[in-house]
């Protein structure tokens, strides 16, 4: 019978050596598989720069972060003003990716500076034509919705201080008014710059700059929140906030003593717009983000809070509270000089005005 012979120490260490090889290979080749598999998954991160009311972020987003789950949304989030100033300020080293419900006057004077990218996103074809870039193609912002000037009047406060509801611009230079008027500051506001962009495009620039003196010498406060003078008359410390529509009908839906008045020249107006940031780099969840913003689903949230909405697809309805046809209410709005002539007119307005606005937190 032959015997068994047993391995040598030797043959035991070329087995162990060619094993643990063929281990580490299978390692490698399993950690690669599963690292090409989970890209996919991977969380992508997002950096979107808005000028939409807070409170308003998370209905908006619910759809895309249902939508996209493995995208990452950085939202930086303050008043048209100071968004603006922040993004030009950025213009050489641009932070932001995508620019979500800013004015479409800020973009236009980004665009002018060479700040936007052009994109056509999916649906492009559903805005209606006045409420997109007109000058390029691809387009380099598209509108969302408009949001348009109104007073918010606390009845409480008028009746016993004995001032009548004011129904226009010029009810509102009226000497009864001295003190009792609170304003956005247009140089941080989006609300308060349409507001008087709207005054010197209705009364021309000269009578508009003579317009606002008067309005100057009845007005408490300049704030730097478009929504704060709404707030602050539903809470009686002044009776009349010149802010914008949505925000007084809210306060009012929420209990305050308030009447929401559209001034009877008129409403000044703006787009809540979205664009593309111009950078070295771009990244397509950018543009996946570009496409949800004008679908029907956040267009549909949208509606819920601003009567005009920017896209043909969805039927609109009209918030209760405001002008049976908001268009109408709405004055012929030149964007282009808007943009165009905006920081003269914030150097003349800060010149002439900036005393009585409330200190920058």
């Amino acid at each position: 019978m032959d015997r068994i012979k047993k391995p040598s120490s030797a043959t035991f260490r070329i087995a162990a050596i060619t094993g643990l090889i063929a281990m580490i290979t299978v390692i490698l080749i399993s950690t690669a598989f599963l690292g090409t598999g989970c890209t996919t998954g991977k969380s992508k991160e997002l950096n979107v720069y808005t000028a939409i009311e807070e409170e308003h972020l998370e209905p908006y987003l619910a759809s895309f972060k249902a939508q996209y789950p493995d995208i990452t949304v950085n939202i930086t989030r303050d008043s048209t003003g100071i968004i603006t100033a922040k993004l030009i300020a950025e213009k050489d080293n641009p932070q932001a990716d995508v620019i979500w419900g800013l004015a479409a006057t800020s973009l236009l004077v980004m665009d002018q500076e060479g700040m936007l990218a052009g994109y056509n996103p999916k649906g492009i074809d559903n805005i209606y034509p006045e409420f997109k870039d007109s000058k390029n193609n691809p387009v380099h912002w598209v509108g969302i919705d408009a949001w348009m000037t109104a007073f918010t009047v606390n009845t409480v406060e008028a009746q016993a201080k004995g001032i009548s509801i004011p129904k226009s611009y010029d009810d509102l230079i009226k000497p009864e008014y001295k003190g009792l008027v609170v304003m956005p500051n247009p140089a941080s506001s989006g609300t308060g710059f349409l507001t008087v962009s709207a005054i010197l495009q209705l009364k021309g620039e000269q009578a508009g700059w003579e317009y606002l003196d008067k309005l100057h010498e009845n007005i408490a406060a300049y704030t730097h929140s478009g929504s704060k003078p709404a707030k602050m008359a539903g809470a009686g410390e002044y009776p009349v906030g010149i802010s914008f529509g949505y925000k007084g009908l809210l306060v009012k839906a929420d209990g305050a003593p308030v009447e929401v008045i559209f001034p009877s020249e008129g409403s000044g107006w703006d787009l809540e717009a979205n664009a593309l940031v111009k950078k070295d780099k771009i990244k397509n969840e950018a543009k996946l983000f570009l496409d949800w913003a004008i679908s029907d689903t956040p267009m549909k949230e949208y509606n819920k809070n601003y009567a005009i909405i920017c896209s043909k697809s969805v039927q609109p309805t009209v918030p209760e509270g405001f002008p049976s046809d908001p268009i109408k209410q709405l004055i012929k709005n030149d964007f282009n000089w808007a943009a165009a002539n905006r920081e003269a007119i914030l150097k003349e307005w800060s010149s002439r005005y900036d005393s009585k606005s409330e200190p920058k937190s």
